[in-house]
């Protein structure tokens, strides 16, 4: 990487969306940009999280905006569907952007 170089990779490292960062995160926001929607023990599935850490993370993306969380019920049986807002759309997608931006001007080893 050469000093010209603008911005830096570590400038926008720096610039990286946090909430969505932390692994567990994104994959939770990755797994949801892919779909409309899903049921919160799919996104358990998926994640390999347990029940505990997803929901403590979903919390944090509703509390952010990006995850909208819809409870109902689906005969007797409680149901929780998972979206993302379009704000949430929009910070994946720059955080994606953002990324691939850093990684491509790392110098290859």
């Amino acid at each position: 990487m050469s000093e010209s170089s603008s911005p830096s990779a570590f400038s926008t490292l720096a610039e990286l969306d946090r909430l969505v960062h932390e692994p567990a995160r994104l994959a939770i926001m990755a797994l949801l940009y892919v779909v409309e929607s899903a049921n919160f023990t799919f996104v358990m599935n998926q994640t390999g999280l347990t029940w505990g850490n997803l929901s403590t993370h979903i919390s944090k993306l509703e509390a952010g905006s990006y995850v909208e969380v819809e409870k109902s019920f689906v005969g007797k049986r409680p149901n929780t569907d998972l979206r993302l807002t379009p704000e949430g759309r929009t910070a994946f997608s720059e955080y994606v952007t953002k990324m691939k931006q850093v990684l491509q001007e790392f110098p290859n080893q």
